[in-house]
């Protein structure tokens, strides 16, 4: 899209922005959730303080002329809105009633509901190569990731209303730009008021269910204080380079390269955290790392094959003028050789 070019981030730039800010906020948010940190427990709530800054960030874009405030219709953004807090809310609980393993497990079963979702919604088709680069990537990341597996009824409910939303609502990112023909920032700005209004209003009552601690009884800190500004400030870059990546490429892309992050995160929890990594973590990465390679290569194999088959064929009107034109008023016919 023009507004995506206009923007002044490159590809490249676009998954640097979304990988680093990724890894970040997650370091951060271990240091300011965890139990040995900060234990600041209220992730909902937290996530309604991530959408209201940025939405802060919108409205001074929009005001200072750096972005320009396009029209959607509010219905289409309250569904939108819905879609995404029924995402976060229901990974939430989701990780709460279910095992570690079986949430990573979930999380990875998006990318085949992806793919499923954007064939059903928009008829699309998946090469071979692309299916294949898919499998690896899957298989590597749970042999990196996957321990314990453990579900109740509960919360395989929840992790599958959070598997089913939150693909609709990367599916939904593309297909709002592309309907209204608008920039990534521009949506975003647009979306976060909303969703920070209703994190922050239902967000403490989520997050009282999840710990059984009001977010009122928590003493805050200095530390505690300068961890959620610093998860705030990446929650900007990394909620922009989402829209920015899904916009560019498609929710699949940014499912199957996004996997890089969590190779990042155990790469840096074995650095900084002093996190075991076994043999087992270090083979399913490599696959993993081998599938993004691969679903590279196929997605540029696709461009060049569309864009070669763009070159050779001919539009209506190109038909309509060599049909009518040529001398001596003939008919020029197609594919005639002679």
């Amino acid at each position: 899209m023009d507004s995506e070019k206009k923007s002044g981030v490159s590809d490249v730039g676009a998954w640097g922005m979304n990988v680093v800010s990724s890894v970040g906020i997650i370091m951060a948010n271990k240091q300011l959730m965890s139990s040995s940190g900060y234990g600041f427990s209220f992730a909902t709530t937290l996530t309604g303080f991530h959408f209201a800054v940025t939405a802060l960030v919108g409205m001074v874009s929009n005001a200072t002329g750096y972005s320009a405030a396009k029209h959607i219709p509010m219905w289409e953004l309250l569904w939108f809105s819905i879609v995404a807090n029924t995402s976060i809310t229901g990974m939430n609980l989701s990780l709460m009633l279910n095992s570690v393993g079986f949430y990573q497990i979930s999380k990875l079963s998006m990318i085949p509901v992806v793919c499923v979702m954007e064939w059903i919604l928009h008829n699309k088709q998946y090469s071979k190569e692309v299916k294949i680069s898919v499998v690896f990537v899957v298989i590597g990341v749970a042999v990196c990731t996957v321990t314990d597996v453990k579900v109740n009824a509960k919360g395989f409910l929840c992790a599958c209303v959070a598997v089913l939303s939150t693909s609709f609502q990367q599916i939904s990112i593309g297909s709002l730009q592309k309907k209204y023909s608008i920039g990534s920032f521009e949506l975003l700005s647009k979306t976060a008021p909303i969703q920070a209004l209703s994190l922050l209003i239902l967000g403490p009552f989520i997050d009282y269910y999840l710990n059984g601690i009001l977010i009122t009884d928590y003493k805050l800190t200095t530390g505690a204080t300068l961890f959620i500004l610093l998860s705030c400030s990446l929650a900007v870059f990394c909620n922009v380079s989402q829209y920015l990546c899904i916009g560019r490429f498609s929710a699949v892309s940014f499912q199957v390269l996004g996997h890089m992050k969590t190779v990042c995160v155990l790469t840096l929890g074995w650095i900084l955290f002093d996190s075991a990594l076994t043999f087992k973590n270090i083979l399913g990465m490599a696959v993993a790392v081998i599938g993004m390679i691969i679903y590279s290569w196929a997605v540029e194999l696709e461009k060049s094959a569309k864009n070669h088959a763009a070159k050779h064929s001919l539009t209506e009107e190109e038909i309509r003028l060599l049909k009518y034109s040529g001398g001596g008023g003939r008919d020029v016919e197609l594919g005639d050789t002679k």
